[in-house]
């Protein structure tokens, strides 16, 4: 039985292959053509093959159960690619260049002068109750002026095609070795569709990341010491860690692996002794890099480590302390930092936002929770979220009291309806809800990837794309013509 694209249910929302019911949009025709040539049981087959790579590739995510603690999952992928014009991405490239550049900038200044709260244009209430904050940083100047040197924004197409910017992270921002696995995937299931479309190569990445990295060393060698700290195989991208150290040609160390000297010097262990180290991707928390500075019970962190990058001994991506940024209220005036940092307006809005520690916004908030999504400051993966449409009214109770308790804790937006994309389910094609995560490298230049890591919301009518509560994710296609 041939794929029926007549019945592909748009609904309401803005779907990115079709216009309107079986009208395909331009830079989708070829898409929409190769699926209606084949069959039910063709789909399904490719799929099942999919699946099956991905399993003997060995690309997997880990979840925490309480009952089952840490298990090892398959990478949930689907493989019907999203296809973006790139006239539209050059815009997306040019808002997002210049939101991490803002973002940096307002990071240096509250470690500086903190311009931006004696000038008014962010509050003193905020900084001083932020979370990830850290002290032990005021006063330090990184190469560059980069504090966040890695950074995944997410971003949001809503009913009416507008895209939005949903939040930055800027701590140690995951998933970019399942965008690279994706494209390797869909290029062995769909080898035809590369012979009408050219998407432009993400394939890059590792070498632009090692350049990055290795801009920062405070020592001028041909090739710096460049080496991925990872927590260890139990946290979650572990997979991403090991992927990424070998693809740049790195060590992939933990903290046990490294020490620092009484000239606070980073130094790796080796089996031929002692190896100075210049730069450190982190892929640890602030908390947990440094018992000496932080948590004094971490045991995955490396003593003194934090004392050497404040020497100028080694650099360390991301800086800590970058995660300032990384909250949801700060979100809330990224608009404002564009303005006051750059002197520009904003190429990519925010989703609005309400700020529950202001009265009236809270005010609002309180009465229409039924409406909106209640997100904590610092929660990440989709946890600690009120769906308000969908919460029962004990839920809405309960998050009403949350945020009278701590309103600085708490922003909310309304509940976009998020734009769909074809996604194969079973042996039919149908529309899922989708975000989109690009990463942005900045040292002495600021580079985008080409597309980014689409997660996709596999239930239906759910708009949770996260992978650890259901989601799965599509490869990302930037097309320079809109008709190939």
């Amino acid at each position: 039985m041939p794929v029926d694209l007549t019945h592909y249910p748009a609904g309401d929302s803005f779907d990115e292959m079709l216009a309107r019911p079986n009208r395909s949009r331009p830079h989708a025709k070829q898409l929409a053509r190769l699926l209606r040539s084949m069959d039910e049981q063709e789909l399904v087959t490719r799929q099942a093959a999919a699946d099956l790579a991905i399993k003997e590739m060995g690309i997997t995510f880990s979840v925490y159960t309480e009952k089952e603690g840490t298990i090892d999952r398959a990478w949930p992928f689907d493989i019907l690619p999203r296809i973006i014009p790139k006239r539209e991405w050059d815009r997306v490239e040019a808002g997002l260049i210049q939101r991490v550049r803002a973002l940096n900038m307002f990071i240096d200044d509250v470690y500086h002068d903190q311009r931006v709260v004696s000038e008014g244009v962010f509050p003193s209430e905020v900084l001083e109750e932020s979370q990830n904050f850290r002290p032990q940083c005021v006063g330090i100047s990184p190469p560059f002026g980069v504090w966040a040197h890695i950074c995944g924004s997410d971003l949001v197409r809503d009913s009416g095609g507008i895209i939005y910017v949903l939040e930055d992270n800027l701590r140690v921002p995951s998933g970019v070795s399942y965008m690279l696995e994706n494209r390797m995937v869909t290029k062995q299931i769909f080898p035809e569709l590369f012979e009408s479309y050219a998407p432009l190569p993400v394939d890059s990445y590792a070498s632009q990341l090692h350049t990055t990295l290795a801009e920062l060393s405070p020592r001028r060698r041909r090739r710096p010491e460049v080496v991925v700290l990872t927590p260890g195989i139990f946290n979650s991208a572990y997979f991403e860690h090991a992927y990424l150290a070998q693809a740049m040609g790195c060590e992939l160390v933990e903290g046990r692996d490294l020490f620092v000297d009484e000239d606070d010097c980073v130094y790796m262990r080796t089996v031929s002794g002692a190896q100075r180290v210049d730069v450190v991707y982190r892929r640890i928390d602030d908390d947990f890099m440094d018992p000496e500075a932080f948590r004094p019970d971490s045991q995955l962190g490396v003593p003194g480590l934090l004392r050497a990058w404040q020497a100028g001994n080694v650099a360390l991506a991301n800086a800590p302390g970058a995660g300032v940024a990384d909250d949801k209220v700060v979100y809330a005036f990224v608009p404002d930092f564009i303005r006051f940092y750059l002197g520009e307006e904003p190429l990519i809005p925010n989703v609005p936002t309400y700020r529950c520690m202001f009265d009236d916004e809270r005010k609002y908030v309180l009465s229409n929770l039924d409406k909106l999504v209640v997100k904590p400051a610092n929660e990440s993966g989709g946890y600690g979220i009120l769906m308000g449409k969908s919460a029962s009214p004990s839920e809405r109770r309960k998050f009403a009291k949350l945020i009278r308790a701590n309103p600085r804790n708490y922003i909310a937006q309304p509940t976009l309806n998020l734009s769909t994309v074809p996604t194969v389910i079973g042996r039919k094609v149908e529309p899922r809800h989708v975000d989109l995560r690009p990463f942005i490298l900045s040292g002495r230049s600021n580079q985008v990837t080409t597309g980014g890591l689409t997660r996709v919301a596999l239930r239906k009518g759910s708009l949770v794309v996260n992978s650890s509560q259901g989601g799965g994710s599509k490869d990302t296609w930037i097309v320079d013509s809109e008709e190939p």
